[in-house]
């Protein structure tokens, strides 16, 4: 039996919903999530086996106007995973008039050699009649492979996604093991995590200025990795660019950093199958966003020139 692979890169503006699309994909949280815009800041690979395939879906950051050297990075990250591909999923929401941004990431897309699916997400929001005419404005635009129209939250025609890019994969290997869902280290991990509770928790002027630096990842000292009850202890710091800032991440007697370890404990102990003790520290790094060294530090940088 022939055995097909690939790797599928996933584009579009900020709060579209491909970090959505992704997990359910794989059905479990790789990517993380929130009402915030620019919440995945690095490419986050994911891994779909099945009988006789094996797609590595890449999740990208947000396409937009940068505005700070972050950004910048978060921009050529995403643009640099396209010639990655195989094939391409440009993700968008039916809005009636195409928005500008969306026709920037389209003309990225000119020239290249990959297949590039449509995927119009958020559908239950709009009527058929809308929907049909939003479809007819982007066949203008571009011959994508495919317009399909679905809703990531809900899972409404993901399936129809997923046949549609099975079809154009080539034969190749199987590059992981059929029972890995991600290539990305368990520290990587919890750093996203803990991230995505401090910006699901805290006011909206906080967030883009966060940075997680894990400082330890160990079992517990005499604990065994085979015991069931063993203890991994997560230490990490939470870095903003403000004073101010530092007092509201960790709250009145400490009751909201308290909240966030409380929540990202419980999402890790769920995701990696082991319990966890956690530690987490509250700094300041004044414009760290702008900083090529603290961003290569925070691990922004690596396969950005």
């Amino acid at each position: 039996m022939s055995f097909y692979s690939g790797f599928v890169t996933l584009v579009g503006r900020p709060n579209v919903g491909k970090s959505t699309l992704m997990n359910h994909f794989i059905g479990e949280k790789i990517s993380i999530v929130t009402s915030k815009p620019q919440t995945t800041r690095n490419k986050i690979r994911s891994i779909l086996t099945g009988d006789d395939y094996q797609i590595i879906f890449i999740d990208t950051p947000g396409i937009h106007n940068p505005t700070t050297r972050l950004g910048d990075f978060m921009v050529k990250s995403a643009i640099g995973a396209i010639g990655e591909a195989d094939a391409v999923i440009l993700m968008v929401e039916p809005k009636k008039r195409i928005p500008e941004g969306d026709i920037a990431i389209v003309e990225k897309l000119k020239g290249g050699k990959s297949p590039v699916f449509l995927a119009i997400n958020k559908v239950d929001t709009v009527q058929k009649p809308e929907l049909f005419a939003i479809i007819d404005q982007y066949q203008k635009l571009y011959p994508f492979k495919e317009i399909i129209p679905l809703s990531a939250l809900k899972g409404d025609n993901t399936q129809g996604l997923l046949a549609a890019i099975r079809k154009v994969l080539p034969k190749g290997p199987m590059y992981f093991p059929g029972d890995q869902t991600t290539d990305q280290p368990e520290r990587q991990i919890a750093a996203e995590i803990i991230r995505e509770k401090a910006l699901t928790f805290l006011q909206e002027e906080i967030p883009h200025g966060l940075a997680i630096e894990i400082t330890h990842f160990k079992l517990r000292d005499g604990h065994n990795e085979d015991d069931p009850n063993a203890l991994v202890e997560i230490g990490a710091n939470i870095f903003c660019e403000r004073d101010s800032h530092k007092a509201i991440i960790i709250g009145k007697q400490g009751a909201m950093l308290k909240r966030i370890g409380a929540a990202a404990r419980r999402d890790l102990e769920a995701l990696l199958g082991y319990k966890i003790f956690m530690e987490l520290w509250v700094k300041v790094k004044k414009n760290w966003r702008d900083s090529d060294f603290l961003l290569k530090n925070f691990g922004y940088f690596p396969d950005i020139k």
